[in-house]
């Protein structure tokens, strides 16, 4: 048999083909169909918008300059990734208040040394906003992820119509094999 000839096997008139065979070949039709539809529409619309709101919370936050109270290197220990240690920093905010906190700066800073930190709209601190790039990466990611569980959750529907119609069509043969044995005679087993 020909690989065109095995794949469309249930498409082809047979006296043997059960209308269940035929279903079944629509059912994978349609859940590839609507597979690779559900991917591409999840994608086109998850990209974009993870990234929209990653450049959205950048917008909110504003990076201000502030001034080390203790050196860095002292908390590299406490939690550095190499390149950035923990350091207590003093900046003004909005209403010429001075405040502190904790933030990544330079390793090896010492205490007065300048640095930036990013404020959110409230002028508490937060971590530093993703690049335009970084959001754009972050956004095809999320994308791609969301579409192949989109895919993925399609195809397990599909999955689990074809072992219903599978069970059916194993129950239809125990059906027809039990009547058929007390026509031939005898039974075995």
């Amino acid at each position: 048999m020909t690989g065109t000839r095995r794949l469309w096997w249930r498409l082809r008139a047979s006296p043997l083909r059960r209308r269940s065979y035929l279903v079944e070949a629509w059912l994978l039709l349609v859940t590839w169909t609507l597979a690779v539809t559900a991917a591409v529409v999840v994608v086109v619309v998850t990209a974009p918008a993870a990234e929209r709101d990653i450049n959205g919370l950048r917008a909110q936050r504003h990076s201000v300059p502030a001034v080390l109270t203790e050196n860095a290197e002292q908390s590299v220990a406490e939690g550095g990734d190499g390149d950035r240690a923990w350091a207590t920093v003093r900046w003004s905010g909005r209403d010429g208040k001075a405040h502190t906190g904790v933030a990544r700066v330079d390793p090896g800073s010492r205490a007065g040394s300048p640095a930036e930190v990013w404020l959110d709209t409230e002028d508490r601190l937060v971590p530093e906003p993703s690049s335009a790039e970084q959001a754009e990466f972050h956004g095809a990611v999320l994308g791609t992820v969301a579409a192949v569980l989109a895919g993925a959750a399609v195809v397990l529907v599909g999955w689990g119509g074809r072992a219903w119609l599978e069970r059916r069509r194993l129950a239809q043969w125990d059906r027809e094999w039990a009547g058929f044995g007390p026509q031939r005679g005898r039974r075995t087993g």
